[in-house]
């Protein structure tokens, strides 16, 4: 039953996508989040139900007359560099055929990102996206949360199997990058249950982070926590919540979550964690010896007996910034670490217009809880491999959108009108659409 009623949403869709192609992006958006073809349990289960709407969308992209757009921001064209260079990392690659078909799901993530970026036009379809995302990954906060008060805690909350959030430490990052967009949502709802039912949200969803038994998790909402309050609006409300989480979940967790927590402080007597930096180590060398790195997929044992002090720990290399410079080389991480960087930049633009310009304050805290949201991803990020997540890309489109709305293209139509004396400039809403 499950199936059927999924591929009645999915395929029913179609028609609707063909003629508005923007609803494919949301569509793909809740099928790559969500996964709730994962959920089932027959002939969906394997469907790829992301290309199909993605052909159907990209096809209706090409007939539509939706509004669509291309914002060549100094991110963008860093992304796409960086594309291009994990391009050529990949043929100098050390496991050619297993790069090129790492390579390949990394282009088609990509390619959803540009597709996206596309058809971001307006705030309203800013906010649509950002509501898609909050609930598809907030299913699995509020249920998560649920069963660790209902379990005490004692088994681990897990995502849906073969996804990128389908470990615990996978589905706990997401979940902390998401509470940020939540409490942006918030600010800007009118309704008083939508924003009881935000906050309900953000707190249990907190609380399934505690569930994951994550020990990055538990970095990440630390200094998630003290940012979230630092870039707040209400901080006296956000301190509230920010306490209540932490004490409901450190009292609902049982024994074995502490000792398992306690091996932070000492990781050289875990192995898990000896392996992780036993990779790290491998990357670092990796990256001095060979110029393009070892492609994707390097993370082998003979690859540890040449490049680890400690080749007797093979582990996956889990770190953002050890999986691009193992990978892509040094070359690699700067081009990823610019990008982000270059985002938060962009991030602290849109504060500061929406501190200057009071009537569009939605700027400022989309710009505030994005980078609350990068932090969770920067920080519980250093002990994952999810240097490819679409989560963080997808950000990254969304800030570049919106300032390209509200600070660029404004300022882009002052210049011209000022600059040609005589001329007629159309009186076009810099923020039309909001």
């Amino acid at each position: 039953m499950r199936d059927l009623v999924l591929a009645c949403v999915v395929f029913g869709a179609l028609p609707f996508i063909f003629k508005r192609p923007f609803l494919g992006i949301l569509m793909m958006a809740w099928l790559g989040y969500m996964n709730p073809h994962r959920l089932a349990w027959g002939f969906m289960v394997d469907m790829p139900v992301v290309f199909i709407v993605a052909v159907v969308t990209l096809t209706g992209m090409l007939f539509s007359k939706e509004p669509k757009r291309i914002v060549w921001s100094r991110e963008i064209v860093l992304l796409a560099i960086f594309i291009l260079w994990m391009g050529i990392t990949t043929t100098q690659a050390l496991y050619f055929d297993a790069a090129v078909a790492q390579y390949e799901k990394v282009v088609k993530i990509q390619i959803l990102t540009f597709m996206t970026l596309l058809m971001l036009t307006s705030r309203e379809r800013v906010n649509l996206l950002i509501w898609v995302i909050v609930l598809s990954l907030a299913f699995y906060g509020i249920k998560g949360g649920l069963f660790t008060i209902a379990k005490g805690g004692v088994y681990r909350v897990q995502g849906p199997q073969g996804t990128f959030i389908g470990g615990n430490n996978e589905l706990a990052l997401a979940m902390v990058m998401t509470i940020p967009l939540m409490r942006y949502l918030q600010l800007q709802e009118k309704r008083q249950l939508v924003k009881l039912g935000l906050t309900m949200g953000m707190l249990l969803t907190a609380i399934a982070a505690f569930g994951t038994q994550s020990r990055g998790a538990l970095v990440a909402l630390i200094c998630t926590g003290a940012i979230f309050w630092l870039k707040s609006r209400k901080k006296i409300v956000t301190a509230v919540l920010i306490i209540a989480a932490g004490l409901i979940g450190v009292n609902l967790m049982p024994e074995a979550w502490f000792e398992r927590m306690s091996t932070i402080k000492t990781f050289d007597e875990d192995r898990s964690a000896l392996g992780r930096i036993s990779a790290w180590w491998t990357a670092f060398n990796l990256a001095n010896d060979r110029f393009f790195g070892g492609g994707f997929e390097l993370w082998r044992w003979d690859v540890f007996a040449k490049y680890s002090p400690t080749p007797e720990f093979v582990h996956d290399v889990h770190s953002i910034y050890f999986e691009v410079l193992g990978e892509h080389g040094w070359v690699g991480l700067i081009l990823f670490l610019s990008l982000l960087g270059l985002t938060w930049l962009k991030c602290n633009s849109l504060i500061r217009y929406g501190k200057k310009h009071t009537d569009e304050m939605w700027t400022k805290d989309l710009g505030a809880m994005v980078q609350v949201s990068m932090v969770a991803y920067l920080t519980a990020g250093a002990f994952l491999g999810l240097a490819y997540f679409d989560y963080i890309y997808h950000l990254i489109a969304i800030v570049v959108v919106v300032h390209h709305m509200v600070v660029t293209k404004p300022s882009q139509r002052f210049e011209l009108a000022g600059g040609m004396r005589g001329v007629s400039v159309p009186d076009v809403p810099a923020r039309a659409s909001q």
